[in-house]
């Protein structure tokens, strides 16, 4: 119910680009933060085991009741489809159970009142889907669908921080599974920022084979000491890896793509000490970003708090968008590859 998504074109007639924006985790929403600790998994055949929070968080599914889970990645995906590809449905009686789409829709995902709480609009062709409300997936497939009928020569980019970078490409991954593939032709990149590990080896492999080729479409970015990419851990006993090409800065903001970001589990004692020395360097750095870069560059005091959290517990200050924007605009490539751990 918390899922939200920012959608744009680049222009209002013939667009070139939509983008597609999956919010992360908010610090005082309580539904995010139990989906980004739940650990565990569901298996899908021929995909792989997948986190089961985020797949939740997509809509697909409830934790309560795993067998909600097949209902929305299949059952209900053939009832929606055939809704959602014809043009002369006509409006029906609402009903607590039911989402409702329109062709003028600008509401966000989780605001799916009742037609009988929304203005008529009699130029827009409206119909309604018989499942749960927690439909993200659903709602933004459609959307996109429209957009891209809409604008013929537009391609579309997914991204996300945090848990909206695990949602960005769980979003093709699910695209993929119910075999949109006029609808993956069209995807131009997927970018997300400190995105947590969604599934396991075979998940990777299933994706890699649609976005390696032919040229590398996936890009996970990370920077420095931050603990959410290393989670869920990847070992034994969770199971969870990391796939893609990962675009890796450090405290410096100097790129490297690896194959792993260093310290991939977040623990080991021969990095305990350049941990907490980063941790106090990216302090000090937040009181003089504004004097090197200039104004826009001047972090705010909520900032400055978290820099401090991240002395008690580092990699959590890391985790902050500000250093994600900062590495983009600021980052310098390094010529040797990274060794990773």
């Amino acid at each position: 119910m918390s899922t939200q998504v920012f959608i744009l074109c680049d222009k209002p007639k013939d667009a070139n680009l939509i983008v597609i924006s999956f919010r992360g985790t908010e610090p005082f929403d309580a539904d995010d933060w139990i989906t980004d600790f739940d650990y565990s998994w569901y298996e899908i055949p021929k995909l792989g085991k997948v986190h089961m929070g985020f797949l939740e968080a997509l809509g697909l599914g409830s934790r309560a009741k795993a067998s909600t889970f097949h209902e929305q990645l299949f059952m209900n995906n053939q009832n929606f489809t055939k809704l959602e590809n014809d043009a002369t449905i006509a409006p029906s009686e609402s009903s607590e159970s039911s989402t409702m789409f329109s062709d003028s829709d600008a509401h966000s995902v989780s605001d799916q009142s009742p037609e009988s709480d929304r203005p008529n609009d009699t130029g827009s062709k409206k119909f309604k889907l018989d499942m749960p409300e927690r439909t993200a997936y659903y709602v933004v497939r459609s959307k996109l669908k429209r957009l891209l009928n809409e604008h013929k020569d537009a391609k579309f980019v997914v991204t996300g921080h945090s848990l909206g970078g695990a949602l960005a490409i769980l979003f093709p991954t699910v695209l993929v599974l119910h075999e949109e593939m006029n609808v993956m032709e069209r995807l131009l990149g997927i970018y997300t920022y400190g995105q947590p590990r969604v599934g396991n080896r075979q998940l990777g492999r299933f994706m890699e084979a649609h976005l390696e080729h032919p040229v590398p479409k996936y890009f996970r970015v990370v920077y420095s000491n931050d603990l959410v990419p290393r989670l869920p851990y990847d070992n034994k006993t969770f199971l969870f890896k990391h796939f893609g090409i990962c675009q890796y800065y450090n405290s410096l903001y100097v790129e490297q793509n690896v194959d792993e970001e260093p310290n991939r589990n977040y623990f080991g004692l021969r990095f305990l000490i350049p941990l907490y020395l980063n941790a106090g360097w990216e302090l000090i750095r937040s009181f003089t970003m504004g004097h090197m870069y200039g104004a826009e560059y001047e972090e705010c005091w909520e900032s400055v708090v978290l820099r401090v959290l991240g002395l008690f517990l580092p990699g959590i200050s890391a985790h902050s968008p500000v250093d994600y924007v900062n590495s983009v605009r600021l980052g310098t490539e390094r010529s040797t590859q990274m060794s990773s751990f």
